[in-house]
């Protein structure tokens, strides 16, 4: 995701919700690779760092799909434009240095929704 799609979500949460972006949310970030090996080693890394691990899953495919799994981790925390692209660029280079095929972007939505790590 680029700054101008960055400055585009923004722009839609801004319009669209309620939620205060100069506070905490719950970013959702994902990471895709055709094996669930190096998702695996890279969710560990990851929780080393503060992030929470939601799930390795393989997603259902249309047929004519190739099969691929994702890691899906959160982090609560404050973002702007700046420091979301910022991130962003952090984790291509933490999924490539472990060896991981894709960063496949974020989601957010408010802590409410952040998931329970007590509770899987």
């Amino acid at each position: 995701m680029d700054i101008t799609a960055i400055n585009d979500m923004f722009a839609n949460i801004r319009e669209n919700t309620d939620w205060d972006l100069n506070g905490d949310l719950v970013w959702g970030y994902f990471f895709v690779n055709t094996t669930p090996e190096p998702l695996h080693g890279l969710a560990k890394v990851l929780e080393g760092q503060g992030y929470i691990v939601v799930e390795v899953f393989e997603p259902e495919l249309e047929a004519d799909e190739a099969p691929y799994h994702v890691l899906h981790v959160e982090r609560i925390e404050v973002h702007n434009e700046a420091s979301l692209d910022q991130r962003n660029h952090e984790l291509q280079a933490v999924a490539e240095a472990n060896g991981v095929e894709d960063y496949d972007g974020m989601d957010v939505g408010p802590v409410e929704f952040a998931h329970d790590p007590a509770n899987p």
